[in-house]
């Protein structure tokens, strides 16, 4: 599908985020769901969509978790339906006064603790994997869930990484950068604290 058949912003605000899932998809609009639904031993990650079947992102290249590669990530991210959703809506003034309160000097270490506290370990061992990102709020949350760093299985979809294992460091920097990314592209005029 072309990239103009993308929903608008409109549509973005109108759409109540209740009605959209983590495994939602608009497959004529090019959104679509890569997460197997509920999988007993096997990796959440579908490799196609769950609803029409299409193939469309070089997992592989994902998993190499390369920041000089972030644009054909985010490219990759904007094709599933709820992480378009966080890459497009408009973010909570909350938030926003939050990001500004705080600065990026003040987020960069917040953002990799949180990470590190909600994520690092494995997914038998959080409290309720899949519901520890609020949805609004903080910028941070709404990046998590662009970028796929929201849960275990949410990184186990998009990077292949084995939700039953602690994240290493490495792994914990890479997301934090990719949450870095997407404030930057966000909230552009969020200055610094310094």
């Amino acid at each position: 599908m072309s990239k103009d058949k993308k929903p608008t912003e409109d549509w973005l605000d109108d759409e109540p985020l209740e009605s959209i899932k983590c495994t939602s998809t608009d497959c004529e609009n090019d959104l679509h769901c890569f997460r197997r639904k509920r999988p007993k031993n096997e990796s959440y990650r579908n490799v196609e969509c769950i609803e029409c079947g299409a193939n469309l992102i070089d997992w592989d290249r994902l998993d190499q978790l390369d920041l000089s590669d972030i644009e054909y990530t985010i490219r990759s991210l904007n094709l599933e339906l709820w992480r378009y959703y966080y890459w497009h809506k408009n973010i909570d003034e909350r938030a926003i006064l939050h990001a500004r309160t705080r600065g990026i000097d003040e987020l960069i270490p917040w953002t990799v603790k949180r990470l590190t506290k909600s994520l690092g370990r494995p997914s038998k061992d959080l409290w309720r994997d899949g519901t520890q990102t609020p949805r609004t709020g903080n910028v941070v949350y709404y990046a998590q869930h662009a970028t796929a760093c929201c849960c275990r299985k949410c990184i186990e979809e998009w990077y292949g990484i084995n939700r039953n294992q602690s994240l290493k460091s490495e792994e914990i920097n890479y997301f934090s950068e990719l949450i870095m990314q997407y404030i930057h592209r966000r909230l552009p005029d969020l200055l610094k604290t310094n």
